[in-house]
């Protein structure tokens, strides 16, 4: 995997660095509470997207006076060499996230592949490609990791902040959502621009949602001959995504990104 770095401070970014766990973790808690009381007493019924949403309107307000300076970073993530990054990157996870869910599919001896797909699907579509990305990236990678880098060695906050990102995923996306986390957190912290990390976020939660979508068939689950093919992508992508994770996390590790 090709990687082209950017070396400009972003205003943005490092304001969104200065949020602290602490108000972020009493934040989702008391919305959390907020949730769980309404639910119990059945006054409306609030679910993990809208609590995100709000996670997102403390956000804009937090970092509602660097707006004006986002224009460079939108820029800077649809530069030719950033979207070959992130294309290559978004692909590569899509086709081994398919691979840990026929894992999976093994283990558990699941005979309905509806079951695995659905975690594609959590939430809704506006949710699932809109509301997650912006919300989590900004959660785990735009807080947890910055503030993580303070207490323990960048390469640590990295593998903590990614997996407590997996852990929100099922059985079947652990593993990927972990490996994917990892080479976005590794792109975040070569940019310096949290809005990497959100496309590429968008783009494969939008890719997974169109695979899902078009096949209507279940071909990628049922169809013996596109299960190999499938298989096969995932263990060469896998093999593609580990090369790139060594070699940045050694880079990171050497330079203390």
């Amino acid at each position: 995997l090709y990687f082209f770095y950017f070396d400009n401070m972003s205003l943005f970014n490092e304001k969104l660095k200065k949020i602290t766990l602490k108000e972020l973790l009493s934040l989702i808690i008391v919305l959390f509470l907020i949730s769980y009381s309404f639910n119990l007493l059945n006054i409306v019924h609030i679910d993990s997207s809208w609590i995100y949403f709000f996670v997102i309107i403390y956000f804009m307000f937090k970092l509602r006076n660097e707006f004006f300076t986002i224009k460079s970073d939108i820029i800077e993530i649809f530069s030719n060499d950033m979207l070959k990054s992130i294309l290559a990157i978004v692909v590569l996870n899509i086709f081994f996230s398919y691979g840990m869910l026929y894992l999976s599919n093994s283990i558990l001896d699941v005979s309905q592949s509806i079951n695995l797909t659905n975690s594609f699907l959590t939430g809704g579509l506006l949710a699932t490609i809109i509301i997650s990305p912006i919300s989590e990236e900004l959660i785990f990678r735009g807080v947890f990791l910055n503030r993580l880098r303070l207490i323990v060695p960048t390469l640590f906050a990295v593998l903590i902040s990614s997996l407590l990102f997996a852990a929100l995923h099922s059985f079947g996306s652990i593993f990927s959502a972990f490996i994917f986390a990892i080479c976005i957190a590794i792109l975040y912290l070569k940019t310096d621009n949290i809005f990497v990390p959100i496309l590429a976020h968008f783009l494969n939660n939008l890719l997974a949602e169109l695979i899902v979508l078009i096949d209507v068939n279940k071909i990628i689950f049922n169809d013996s001959i596109v299960v190999m093919g499938m298989s096969i992508l995932a263990i060469v992508s896998f093999v593609l995504i580990l090369r790139f994770i060594v070699k940045e996390l050694n880079t990171i590790k050497d330079n203390n990104f």
